[in-house]
């Protein structure tokens, strides 16, 4: 761990940055790409911890990947002629890994073991596994399957249909990769919106997909056909600089290439209905996966109320529109985040917790958190709890405290934004 001494000053940031690969979307080039048969190629691609772990798990089942800056090569025989692995395949600290990878072996021909860090090994695999076990799948792990390691030995699936208890695009992404090789049409209903990288990718990979007003169809047997994938910019990593942006005094900064799929934009609309001074331009739509620049300035905000279908669109977010909301007028509630507490590590409960140190007032509630805004914050040690998003917020944080910030582990960010510090240098050295 790495310890950081965070002191700004209370700067101004002003310059422009083009935000590094969306993480769920390099994921899923990855494994495409080693499920299509022969070459694919990726450009914009996140070399974050997380995204690196899931390469590793598929050179380790005879995928051959050469990775060259942010430019990758697959080239794959394909899923029939993978080789069963020697070893472990190790997750690491990603749950999109682990979870979609699930799918994937369920309906191979291949026994594997998967295993991440000590973070994966408390968070929650049954949600994934019951609608697996559904379609025949064959895992076996801690407590029937809710934990970490799992056993998968491969096996021919059957579709099923498939109504989400939870807006989890994992889940869906999962039955949706175990469908490739399900007999039949496998079909999901979902209750609310949630990312659709999966969809989009199966398309852009050859394949057909019927998903319309939370009905999604997809029929097993399809071959996917080689591509080129361009990965945006991660909206996700681009929400902490936004936030930035609109509370730094005297601030303005410009993000390119962020990704503008309408299921992960949550923040934007957050950051609209709060008030702030915000502009996108040069949208691309044509592409798989849509994507422009955003501009955001010094803005005078106001507390709004964050809840239900909003809240899928923004789940990653919610650490750093917290630390927005303690700089707003008036209150923001931040409700039906449940799901917040089964993350990287009880967001919900770290998020409250080292705001707190900052002299916020938050308060935690079960599915959220309520906050009154417009108090000014102080220098703190915090903990990051290994958790990047907790650590990312912590330091945009120290940019508008009056004090020093402390992170106890600084290279937890390491896992979606490893070069996170040097691009807020950058803006920092603008001015």
């Amino acid at each position: 761990m790495n310890q950081m001494n965070l002191d700004y000053h209370k700067p101004s940031l002003h310059g422009e940055l083009s935000i590094p690969g969306d993480k769920s979307v390099s994921h899923r080039a990855i494994m495409f790409g080693s499920m299509a048969k022969g070459r694919t190629t990726v450009s914009g691609f996140l070399l974050g911890n997380d995204c690196l772990s899931t390469i590793d798990c598929f050179r380790k089942l005879g995928v051959k990947i050469e990775v060259e800056g942010t430019n990758v090569v697959i080239e794959s025989k394909g899923m029939a002629d993978w080789e069963e692995p020697k070893d472990i395949l190790d997750t690491g600290n990603s749950g999109t890994t682990t979870r979609l990878m699930l799918g994937i072996l369920a309906g191979s021909k291949l026994h594997t073991v998967l295993n991440g860090d000590s973070s994966i090994g408390k968070r929650p695999m049954r949600r994934v596994i019951d609608p697996l076990r559904l379609m025949g799948a064959q895992i076996n792990g801690r407590e029937n399957g809710q934990y970490t390691p799992l056993a998968i030995k491969g096996n021919p699936l059957q579709s099923i249909e498939y109504t989400m208890p939870v807006a989890s695009a994992q889940v869906k992404s999962a039955i949706l990769l175990a469908a490739m090789h399900a007999h039949g049409t496998t079909t999901i209903f979902e209750k609310g919106l949630t990312r659709d990288h999966t969809e989009r990718m199966l398309r852009q990979f050859g394949a057909e997909i019927i998903a319309e007003n939370g009905t999604i169809s997809y029929k097993g047997g399809q071959d996917l056909s080689p591509a080129h994938v361009e990965v945006p910019g991660d909206i996700s990593s681009a929400a902490f600089f936004l936030v930035a942006g609109a509370l730094a005094k005297n601030s303005k900064v410009i993000l390119h290439n962020v990704g503008l799929n309408p299921t992960r934009a949550g923040i934007l609309t957050v950051l609209q209905e709060m008030g702030a001074d915000i502009e996108v331009s040069n949208v691309d739509e044509h592409a798989y996966e849509p994507r422009g620049t955003i501009t955001i300035s010094t803005s005078t905000l106001n507390g709004i109320t964050i809840s239900g279908d909003l809240i899928p669109l923004l789940i990653d977010e919610i650490p750093i529109i917290a630390l927005l909301a303690t700089q707003a007028k008036g209150k923001t509630i931040i409700r039906d985040a449940a799901e917040l507490r089964v993350k990287e590590t009880d967001r919900i409960a770290a998020v409250v917790s080292e705001l707190k140190k900052l002299g916020a007032d938050i308060e935690a509630t079960e599915d959220g958190m309520i906050i009154q805004g417009g108090k000014p914050l102080h220098g703190a040690s915090l903990q990051t709890y290994g958790d990047h998003r907790i650590g990312m917020m912590g330091a945009i944080a120290a940019l508008i405290t009056e004090g020093a910030i402390q992170l106890d582990d600084s290279d937890c960010i390491a896992v979606s934004y490893p070069n996170f510090f040097e691009d807020l240098k950058t803006i920092l050295q603008s001015r």
